[in-house]
């Protein structure tokens, strides 16, 4: 199949296939992320979502106020919101079995900083 192409254009091709996976490597640190919390003065917030029951969920945001390294308040969310439901999916054990299972569906979450 390829006994036709010009040298040339197996070197484009080439080049082209060894460009596109080293574009693809996460080199770049994300200087957005971080594992500290500057206790300074900053605002610490965590989003979770918790089962009420088979039909609600509880959206639950919480945020912690540093100032001069200590907590100087903390602030609490709760919103009910619907549950999704439940879905089938495939589990695998600790040995590699797998077997078919049916487990709650979850939120994804976005969090927009402005």
């Amino acid at each position: 199949m390829y006994t036709n192409m010009k040298p040339i254009v197996l070197a484009i091709l080439g080049a082209a296939a060894l460009f596109l996976l080293i574009s693809c490597e996460d080199t770049e640190k994300n200087e957005d992320i971080t594992n500290t919390v500057n206790k300074d003065g900053a605002i610490e917030s965590a989003v979770k979502v918790e089962q009420l029951d088979s039909l609600r969920d509880v959206l639950i945001t919480t945020h912690a106020v540093w100032k001069d390294n200590a907590i100087v308040k903390n602030i609490e969310y709760r919103d009910t919101v619907p549950s999704l439901g439940l879905k089938r999916t495939v589990a695998e054990n600790a040995d590699g079995d797998m077997k078919d299972v049916t487990v709650k569906k979850e939120y994804e979450i976005y969090i927009t900083v402005k």
